[in-house]
């Protein structure tokens, strides 16, 4: 079976996805849709979103709770996404033939993302500034 131009290569269940094992890539968290309202939620304006578990979560779980109007892609707003750290964003998006749904942006300083739908579902890939 081949997916996103890619050649599938059979693994194990018990081996790591290829995200890990051969891109390098690094858990961040779990985005979870919901309608109720989370305790100490951060509210993004210009996404018209509110987030909120994160820090509290050893999981990296993070619960986003949208306005009605809000401009993220429907697909985010109600399936979970997975996200993971890269090192350089452009260069992964350049490198993989992704579906990308929302393209590079900084929803707040010193991270930029972007949002690729992969088999239906959404994955964030997020890049950190340390500098």
């Amino acid at each position: 079976m081949q997916i996103m131009g890619t050649k599938s290569s059979k693994r194990s269940e018990h081996e790591p996805p290829r995200a890990l094992a051969e891109w390098g890539w690094r858990y961040h968290h779990l985005g979870i849709p919901t309608t109720l309202k989370g305790a100490n939620e951060t509210y993004l304006p210009e996404f018209g979103f509110y987030c909120s578990g994160f820090p509290d979560s050893p999981f990296g779980i993070e619960w986003m709770r949208f306005d009605q109007d809000s401009p993220i892609h429907p697909l985010i707003q109600k399936v979970p996404h997975l996200a993971f750290e890269v090192d350089d964003l452009d260069e992964e998006l350049k490198k993989h033939d992704f579906n990308i749904i929302t393209p590079p942006n900084a929803p707040m300083y010193g991270v930029r993302v972007a949002m690729i739908e992969y088999d239906g579902a959404p994955i964030e890939l997020m890049e950190f500034n340390s500098k």
